[in-house]
């Protein structure tokens, strides 16, 4: 289960809304990665992201990230867990 601790506070867009970043890692909640290797496990998180609003997070600072834009990362939290909970991904 993903939780706000996964996440952390980066600078906001241009238009001064709030961004988070976890690891692509992270959004494999309930187990749905296993048989499948590591760079087919970040597109299936991308894909998986994009659904509630996330992009490729391209930073040196941070490899393997994904980015949200968010007000409410409490609510984020609980997107991602029920999305999660949901998709099975096999090999």
């Amino acid at each position: 289960m993903i939780q706000e601790s996964d996440f952390t506070r980066i600078k906001n867009d241009v238009n001064g809304n709030p961004r988070y970043v976890c690891h692509f890692l992270h959004l494999d909640t309930h187990g749905m990665y296993s048989g499948i290797d590591l760079s087919q496990r970040y597109n299936v998180a991308v894909s998986l992201a994009r659904t509630l609003g996330g992009k490729r997070f391209h930073n040196k600072q941070y490899g393997g990230g994904i980015v949200f834009q968010c007000f409410s990362l409490p609510d984020l939290c609980n997107r991602i867990n029920e999305l999660t909970k949901k998709e099975k991904v096999t090999a």
